[in-house]
């Protein structure tokens, strides 16, 4: 007695191999997990340095602005006076805010600073492993 009944179909040969195993990758040792553990905190105390920078940055950009208004000011005063003891005073003054480090000097004392201190905790790691622990 035949059907003319048709089965579904999922697409799977049961006759075929089955599929094969996937392949793990090897786990990591344990000398490249504290290598990266340690690498993760460098890399965590350089932010902290660069968010510090960025904060002392604009604290003396913000400090070197109100220098600047304060000698205009003093400028402005000193020319509606006209008084020659006051205008010395204001170069005075001047030479004092142009003493005061620009941007490309804070970036470079910043990046001699980080790098000084990535090779100071690289010798500390290297010469002296027992600190860390």
């Amino acid at each position: 007695m035949m059907s003319d009944r048709i089965e579904p179909s999922l697409g799977i040969d049961p006759t075929g191999e089955p599929a094969p195993a996937p392949k793990t990758s090897p786990a990591p040792s344990a000398n490249s997990r504290t290598a990266l553990d340690q690498l993760a905190r460098i890399e965590d105390k350089m932010a902290r340095m660069e968010e510090k920078f960025a904060r002392q940055d604009a604290s003396i950009t913000r400090a070197q602005d109100s220098l600047d208004r304060a000698a205009s000011r003093v400028e402005g005063a000193a020319r509606s006076v006209d008084a020659a003891e006051l205008a010395a005073e204001v170069t005075k003054l001047r030479a004092e805010v142009a003493k005061v480090p620009k941007l490309s000097g804070l970036v470079l004392n910043g990046l001699v600073t980080a790098l000084a201190t990535a090779i100071l905790f690289i010798l500390i790691v290297k010469f002296f492993p027992g600190l860390l622990k």
